[in-house]
């Protein structure tokens, strides 16, 4: 089984390079199954319905969120009803939706797990207990385990990738925006990758117009951090699962320019 990750999409160029990059790996047989970390696709902060909605019919087959979750108030009912979508495990108990799903494929099913890092984040439960109370627990986790840490520290990712080796297929980094270049398969048979980097505009800070950053670390003002919209790729990487075990057999990084 070959799995598509993708890097966090950031606003309207992030959404296009998906739909032109993920759908046609996809269409073409390159990929079988398409993870996306969409949590900034609605302007650069948080999803909404629609925009959920086009990520699944451009090929996407579970989104994955993160600390920008709340950002856009109207997904809350969204995330209760679609499964598909998926927000942070270690969100405190009776958050709007859930933080873990498995899909059916013609691999087997496919269960995938969102975690937030608490390292320079927010004060979140525990993402190590939050996962130990997911995987391995009944016929409902498939034999396929593919889990996104959005976290800031690369320790904390380094550390959970550890942590899991040998019980998930893959766990991968989002949130840095910054494609790291340690794909590695753990000595148990897990793909890892500190993060996948970021599906949108390059030529920017991390996805945002480069001149109103540079102004606010020049002054220490606030400035509006719009989205911005040169040099648009599509990074993440690319894990092959062994269907019969969950093992992954190989990973390799993705950066695909749109129109490329």
């Amino acid at each position: 089984m070959k799995v598509l990750m993708v890097g966090d999409i950031v606003g309207a160029p992030g959404r296009r390079a998906f739909a032109w990059v993920a759908g046609r790996m996809k269409q073409s047989g390159k990929v079988d199954f398409i993870v996306a970390n969409a949590e900034n696709a609605a302007g650069g902060k948080g999803l909404t319905e629609p925009l959920a909605e086009e990520l699944l019919a451009a090929g996407a087959d579970v989104i994955t969120l993160g600390d920008h979750t709340w950002n856009q108030r109207a997904i809350y009912p969204y995330l209760d009803r679609e499964e598909r979508v998926i927000r942070p495990a270690n969100f405190a108990p009776g958050c709007p939706g859930r933080g873990c799903t498995t899909v059916p494929t013609n691999h087997g099913d496919v269960t995938v797990v969102n975690l937030v890092g608490r390292v320079f984040m927010n004060p979140y439960d525990c993402p190590f207990r939050a996962v130990d109370s997911l995987i391995g627990k009944g016929p409902s986790t498939g034999r396929t385990v593919l889990v996104d840490m959005h976290a800031e520290a690369t320790s904390e990712k380094i550390v959970m990738g550890r942590y899991l080796d040998g019980r998930v297929s893959c766990i991968v980094g989002t949130h840095t925006h910054v494609q790291t270049s340690d794909e590695v398969i753990l000595p148990g048979g897990t793909a890892y990758l500190t993060d996948l980097g970021m599906t949108g505009p390059k030529d920017s800070a991390i996805g945002r117009e480069l001149d109103a950053v540079l102004e606010t670390f020049l002054t220490g003002m606030p400035s509006k951090f719009k989205v911005a919209s040169d040099d648009i790729v599509l990074e993440g990487a690319i894990v092959n699962v062994d269907d019969s075990t969950g093992k992954a057999t190989g990973i390799k990084r993705v950066r695909e320019r749109v129109g490329a």
